[in-house]
């Protein structure tokens, strides 16, 4: 994460981006928030409130493990917690719809002087 704070989200979403350059930190993610959605879903059909706790922790470990094993870096959800959720959320839509190669490239020549 850039050592200046963002202020808006579209200040975030560069940093946001690459903190997950590594592409099986993107997969863990990806697996681990598509699950959360299962999980929510299933949660809301069965009407148990258990399968919210399922979401949080898959979504949150595999991410995590993406972070610290992976790109060995701290996730974002401790410093900016609502905008590191709405940018998985993004990274998941790009991703599942083949753009996310296309924005890391992007926000990398965005950052090249």
């Amino acid at each position: 994460m850039d050592a200046e704070k963002p202020r808006s989200f579209n200040e975030f979403w560069p940093s946001y981006v690459r903190d997950h350059s590594h592409p099986t930190n993107r997969r863990l993610h990806v697996v681990g928030t598509g699950l959360a959605f299962v999980l929510l879903a299933l949660g809301a059909i069965l009407e148990q409130p258990l399968f919210l706790l399922g979401a949080l922790v898959s979504g949150y470990a595999l991410s995590w493990i993406g972070h610290f094993f992976v790109e060995h870096n701290r996730p974002a959800t401790f410093r900016a917690p609502l905008w590191s959720l709405m940018a998985d959320f993004r990274m998941f839509y790009l991703t599942i719809n083949g753009k996310m190669a296309a924005e890391i490239e992007r926000v990398s020549l965005a950052r090249k002087p």
